[in-house]
């Protein structure tokens, strides 16, 4: 039977945070595979989970142990990021209060502050958890019709920290192996999870899920539907979804993980007969790195890397790098301090990064971009393309007219009172899988678009693609921003994500 295989990977980045996100084909069984089968998590970043080091009541600044933690450093910490502080034995949050993150005092370091002084003294044995959670999509297309009688039965990873009751206690888990790490199921229950309304295959005839969380000893979560009314027939194109508040609560790092690799966890997908005989299976494998855990139904044959640009020579994008010029990380943009140089070339304005993909994928791949919102003042909500009126760092508009957007570029002109705000543009390094060049046909001095805008409702844009297998295909990607001299003073950042997903 031919097998089609769809693989995504996404990297995320926060001026400051990179994730990527895969999942690996069904592994082959005596029963038949599901022709597709992927699981997706509408909030796919890793849960962040540190040990104390100090912190004060009375004080905002707090220090982490840099050593024997899922997560030693505050790489994987953002702004406003809601912080629990655990005691030792983690029984939940100490005194019933959440921290908001402030800001990161140093990027790789071990201190950050909250937005408001510490209500007690931190225990010293205790944990900081950032949770993350989210809705949890699992689809699949039936090979073989189930029967009246038979099962859908599908297997979560839960941690196994050997007490009971702690794979679903609300707060993230870690291990040092991924047998006895997984998810938390927090208060999953039946009436959470709901099964697609298709043809042939109806919701009604599944009835209601069983919910059987891991026991945090030796089992993982199940979930279970017993086929009640007519039967599901082949072919049927199904989805199961977990959803409530605060959904499925995702692992914190392994406490042996090393940042920037997988730790890949295999949910279980299953259909049985009447006697529990298996009809169909499919392993999926989801992997969570820094930032974010993203799953989907992938080869292992994904290769997909940000990497940082620190030369002091070199020209990117038209502009010649030099010991002035900002530099990047693979997770992280971080300008400095600007200063209004009203759309000119300075370098000082400029940074990049490099974005390499390989894949066996036989119909290539496409690269996107997009952002959470426009760059606000502490983090601030940005309506529409608000600029320095409203506290934000405004999307560049590139010229008079015709104006640039996320979909359609121009040429970003110097001009001493317009065409301030954050753009992008683009350069082949390896290959010619960027989707426009920063400076055309007709002699442009740097094409740009603006990141597309999610909270406004954009569309995310291709900004690499080929229609073909890849070997390291490679392209700057070269942002641009600039402000007038009435920006309002503060830290302003936003969240950008890169999102690959390679065609078989």
């Amino acid at each position: 039977m031919f097998k089609r295989k769809v693989l995504v990977l996404s990297l995320v980045l926060v001026f400051g945070a990179l994730i990527y996100r895969f999942i690996l084909p069904s592994k082959k069984t005596h029963s038949a595979n599901f022709t597709a089968a992927s699981a997706s998590l509408s909030n796919s970043r890793f849960s962040y989970r540190a040990g104390v080091a100090s912190g004060t009541s009375g004080a905002s600044l707090v220090t982490i142990d840099a050593s024997g933690n899922a997560d030693n450093t505050t790489n994987h910490l953002f702004p406003k990021d809601t912080i629990c502080a655990t005691n030792s034995i983690e029984g939940g949050c100490v005194g019933n209060v959440n921290y908001t993150v402030a800001n990161i005092v140093a990027v790789g370091g071990t201190t950050f502050n909250t937005t408001v002084a510490l209500s007690a003294t931190l225990e010293a044995n205790g944990f900081l958890v950032a949770t993350q959670s989210g809705s949890l999509a699992i689809s699949f297309t039936t090979t073989t019709e189930v029967p009246i009688g038979g099962t859908l039965l599908i297997t979560i990873p839960a941690a196994k920290p050997g007490t009971a009751g702690r794979a679903s206690d609300g707060i993230p888990d870690t291990a040092a192996s991924i047998a006895n790490n997984g998810f938390d199921f927090s208060t999953i229950a039946a009436g959470d999870v709901t099964v697609s309304d298709i043809a042939l295959c109806t919701s009604a005839g599944w009835g209601s899920a069983t919910v059987t969380a891991g026991n945090g000893t030796s089992t993982d979560h199940t979930i279970l539907f017993t086929r009640a009314a007519a039967t599901c027939a082949a072919s049927k194109a199904v989805t199961v979804t977990i959803d409530n508040a605060p959904g499925v609560i995702n692992p914190a790092p392994l406490t042996t993980h090393t940042q920037g690799q997988a730790d890949a966890y295999q949910i279980n997908i299953k259909t049985r007969d009447g006697s529990t005989n298996t009809l169909d299976q499919s392993d999926v494998t989801i992997a969570p790195v820094e930032g974010v855990l993203i799953s989907a139904t992938v080869d292992e044959t994904l290769s997909l890397t940000v990497a940082a640009v620190t030369a002091d020579t070199g020209s990117y994008c038209g502009i010649t790098r030099d010991s002035n010029s900002i530099n990047s990380t693979a997770t992280s943009v971080p300008w400095g301090t600007l200063s209004p140089t009203y759309g000119s070339t300075t370098e000082a304005h400029n940074a990049n990064q490099q974005i390499t993909i390989s894949t066996n994928a036989s119909a290539g791949y496409n690269v996107y971009i997009e952002e959470n919102d426009q760059m606000g003042k502490d983090g601030v909500a940005c309506a529409g393309n608000g600029g320095e009126s409203v506290n934000c760092i405004q999307d560049t508009v590139c010229k008079t007219a015709p104006e640039c957007t996320e979909s359609t570029l121009q040429d970003w002109t110097a001009d001493p009172s317009s065409y301030v705000g954050l753009g992008y543009s683009l350069q082949n390094v390896t290959g010619t899988s960027a989707v426009f060049d920063w400076d055309g046909t007709g002699g442009d001095t740097f094409n740009t678009k603006q990141i597309a805008d999610i909270a406004a409702s954009e569309i995310r844009q291709s900004i690499m693609y080929k229609a073909t297998p890849a070997d390291a295909d490679s392209a700057y990607i070269c942002y641009r921003i600039d402000i007038t001299a009435t920006q309002p003073a503060g830290y302003y950042y936003n969240k950008v994500k890169y999102t690959a997903i390679p065609i078989f």
